[in-house]
C-alpha cells in the first residue's frame, strides 16, 4: 500500500525540490526536477518540429454537424455561470425588424468572450460525492513520478491498458482503460475519431476522464505519452504533446486511484489554449460547467463536470434565441442567425443545433431543450451561419466546393432530420455504410441523388465502375422521408459502393461531394425496408407531418455598431433565394415561410 504524503516545495535556481511528508490525502510523489518531462522527451518546446500553419490541413470539415446541441447549451450555461452573459431580465430588448429580417444588437449577452486556458501548474482532485458524481477541488501541482513507460502512439490513436485494480467511475467498476492520444482516458470503449474535440463529444461519447481533451498529435518529435501503474494508482502523462499541425503543446497528467479519486495536473508549460478538462459518465446530456480556477470545492452533482477552454469568441445561440423571443412570438420552427463578426474558427463554417425532436424512426434522439431557448415547444432547431461577409452577393453562386449559400443552408437546416439513418445490410447486419462524416452526412460513396446532405449522384457504368455526376442539388426522396414529406412507398431503392478502389482523385467516405470522381467497387443495393428494419417506421407519418416550415432570419450586430442597410438587404436576398431553393429541393412538397409577420 502506498504511504500517503504531504508535500513541501523549496525552489532553488533551476530546481524544484519536493519533500514528502506524511499526509492522509495525497499519494507518494518523489523528488522531481522543474520539468520531469524534459528528460523523457529529450527536447524543449522551442526546438520541436512543427507543421507550418499553411500546411496544417484541417481534419474537420467546414460543414461538420458534430454534437452542436450539447455544445450550444454548455456555452450558454458556462457563460452565465462565469457572469459573462448578463441576466436577461437586466438586458434591454434592443431589437428592430427591418422588413422580414430581425435585427438584434449584442449587449454583451450573445457574443461570448474567449475562455483561454487559465490553469498553469494547477492540480485538481475529483472525488466521488454522495450523488454519484464528482466534486472538484484545487490541490498543489506536482507531476507524479516515475512517469513510467512510453507508449508509441500515432495521431488519433489509442492504447488499451489493464488496470491493477477495479476503478469505480459514476457507479460502474472498470478493470481496463483506453489511453487516447488526444489528452484523455476513456472507459468501456476507445475514441479515435478525428471529429472536433467538443463538449458534445466529451458528453455523448464513452465514459471519459479528460486531462486536456484536444486534437493532440503524439507522433511528432519531442512528444511522449507515458504510463505508470502500481497497486494503488495508474498515472498517464502527456509530455509536451503538440496540437495537430500547431506549435502549441499540452503537458498534463491524469491519475486514477484505487479508491476512485482522480487527479489531474496541468503544467504551466501547456501552451495550448483550447480544450476540455473534466469527467463524463458518457452517453449523457446532463452536465455541470464549472470554473476550474476557483478556489475551494465545487460540487458536480450527479452529472458530467468540467470546463471548456477556447481561444476564440463564439455566438451563444441559446442567449440569441431568448433575446429574439423577447420581441417576437413563439411561432417559428427554426431560427437562422447571421452576424456582422466572424465568430466560428477556421475549422468551421456554419452549423445547426437541434433544440427539440419528437420524431422517431430517423435515428435522432428524443430531446426537448426548447424552454432553455425561450420557446414553449415550437422551436426545433437553430442555425448559426456566422458572419455575413463569408457569403457571396449571389446566393446561388458556387463558392465552397460544390456548395452555394443556399445549399450550405440546405445542409445545415436539413440536419434537423437527416442524415443519420443506418440499415440492415445484405448479410442481415446493422450497418452505417450509408454515413460519412460524424455519422451525420451521407457517405461519399452513397448514391444520394445529389443530396444537400452530401453523398453524390453516382452513375453505375457497369462492370464495377462508377463516377460521380452531380452533388448538393436537392433533398433526396430518402431525405424527404426523414422530413415527413413522402411515405415509405415513395422512396426508391438506392445503392452504395462497398470497398471502393482506384478512386481518382482520391476520396474517402468522409470526403466532401465532388463531381467527376471515378472509382471501382461492389454495388450494394439498399431499400427503405432495410432502414425501417433498424429504426422502425417514421412517426409521425408523412400524412400527419407539416408542409410549412416556419423560419426567422436574424441579424446580430456587435455592441455600438450601426446597422448597415446593405447587410440587411443581402440577408433578405438570401432569405428570398432560400424560399425558392427549399421549394425546389423538396419537389414542392414543403414550403419555407420566412416572413416575420406571416399569418
Amino acid at each position: 500500500m502506498t504511504t500517503a504524503v504531504r508535500l513541501l516545495a523549496f525552489l532553488l535556481p533551476g530546481l524544484a525540490l519536493v519533500i514528502a511528508l506524511p499526509h492522509p490525502d495525497v499519494g507518494v510523489v518523489r523528488a522531481q526536477s522543474a520539468d520531469p518531462c524534459a528528460s523523457v522527451t529529450g527536447t524543449s518546446r522551442a526546438t520541436m518540429q512543427s507543421v507550418p500553419s499553411a500546411d496544417r490541413g484541417s481534419k474537420a470539415d467546414l460543414l461538420d454537424h458534430d454534437h452542436r446541441s450539447l455544445d450550444s447549451l454548455w456555452t450558454h450555461r458556462a457563460a452565465a455561470g462565469r457572469n459573462r452573459a448578463r441576466p436577461l431580465s437586466a438586458t434591454p430588448a434592443r431589437a428592430q425588424d427591418i422588413g422580414d429580417v430581425a435585427v438584434l444588437q449584442d449587449a454583451g449577452d450573445m457574443m461570448t468572450k474567449a475562455n483561454p486556458l487559465d490553469l498553469g501548474d494547477v492540480g485538481l482532485r475529483l472525488t466521488a460525492n454522495a450523488s454519484g458524481g464528482f466534486d472538484v477541488s484545487r490541490i498543489g501541482f506536482t507531476l507524479r513520478q516515475p512517469l513510467g513507460d512510453r507508449l508509441t502512439m500515432a495521431d488519433d490513436d489509442t492504447k488499451e491498458i489493464t488496470l491493477p485494480f477495479v476503478f469505480p467511475f459514476f457507479g460502474t467498476g472498470y478493470d481496463r482503460v483506453f489511453v487516447n492520444s488526444d489528452g484523455n482516458l476513456t472507459l468501456a470503449a476507445s475514441d479515435t475519431a478525428s471529429s472536433e474535440r467538443s463538449v458534445g463529444r466529451f458528453l455523448s461519447g464513452p465514459p471519459r476522464i479528460a486531462a486536456f481533451f484536444a486534437d493532440l498529435d503524439p507522433s511528432r518529435s519531442g512528444a511522449a505519452v507515458l504510463t505508470h501503474a502500481d497497486g494503488d494508482a495508474l498515472t498517464v502523462t502527456w509530455c509536451a504533446v503538440p496540437e495537430y499541425g500547431r506549435l502549441s503543446v499540452a503537458t498534463v497528467q491524469a491519475t486514477l486511484q484505487r479508491d476512485g479519486v482522480i487527479e489531474i495536473h496541468v503544467s504551466s508549460r501547456t501552451t495550448a489554449r483550447s480544450g476540455v478538462i473534466g469527467v463524463s459518465p458518457g452517453a449523457t446530456s446532463d452536465f455541470e460547467p464549472v470554473d476550474l480556477s476557483a478556489e475551494g470545492t465545487t460540487g458536480g452533482g450527479t452529472s458530467a463536470v468540467g470546463e471548456q477552454f477556447t481561444d476564440s469568441s463564439s455566438l451563444d445561440v441559446v442567449a440569441a434565441a431568448r433575446r429574439f423571443y423577447q420581441t417576437h412570438p413563439d411561432q417559428f420552427d427554426n431560427l437562422v442567425f447571421f452576424t456582422d463578426t466572424q465568430l466560428l474558427t477556421e475549422d468551421a463554417f456554419a452549423y445547426e443545433s437541434l433544440v427539440a425532436n419528437r420524431i422517431t424512426g430517423i435515428n435522432q434522439s428524443l430531446i426537448d431543450y426548447s424552454s432553455e431557448y425561450g420557446s414553449a415547444g415550437q422551436l426545433e432547431s437553430v442555425c448559426n451561419m456566422d458572419t455575413l461577409s463569408k457569403y457571396p452577393d449571389d446566393p446561388f453562386a458556387t463558392f465552397l466546393g460544390e456548395n452555394s449559400t443556399v445549399s450550405v443552408m440546405g445542409q445545415e437546416i436539413g440536419h434537423r432530420w437527416s442524415a443519420f439513418m443506418q440499415f440492415r445490410d445484405y448479410a442481415g447486419r446493422r450497418s452505417s455504410a450509408l454515413l460519412g462524416r460524424d455519422q451525420a452526412h451521407w457517405s461519399f460513396f452513397f448514391d444520394s441523388d445529389a443530396s444537400v446532405m452530401e453523398g453524390n449522384d453516382i452513375e453505375d457504368r457497369g462492370n464495377g465502375s462508377f463516377r460521380t455526376v452531380a452533388a448538393v442539388q436537392r433533398y433526396s426522396l430518402l431525405d424527404q422521408y426523414a422530413m415527413g414529406l413522402v411515405d415509405e412507398t415513395q422512396v426508391p431503392p438506392s445503392f452504395y459502393v462497398e470497398n471502393p478502389a482506384n478512386v481518382s482523385p482520391r476520396r474517402t467516405a468522409t470526403s466532401n461531394p465532388t463531381v467527376g470522381v471515378t472509382f471501382t467497387g461492389t454495388r450494394r443495393n439498399v431499400t427503405i425496408d432495410d432502414i425501417i428494419a433498424v429504426h422502425g417506421r417514421r412517426n409521425p407519418s408523412a400524412a400527419d407531418s407539416p408542409r410549412v416550415y416556419r423560419q426567422a432570419f436574424v441579424y446580430i450586430v456587435s455592441p455600438g455598431t450601426t446597422v448597415d442597410p446593405a447587410a440587411v438587404q443581402k440577408i433578405d436576398r438570401i432569405r428570398v433565394a432560400w424560399d425558392q431553393f427549399f421549394s425546389q429541393a423538396t419537389d414542392s412538397r414543403m414550403r419555407a415561410e420566412t416572413r416575420l409577420l406571416a399569418e
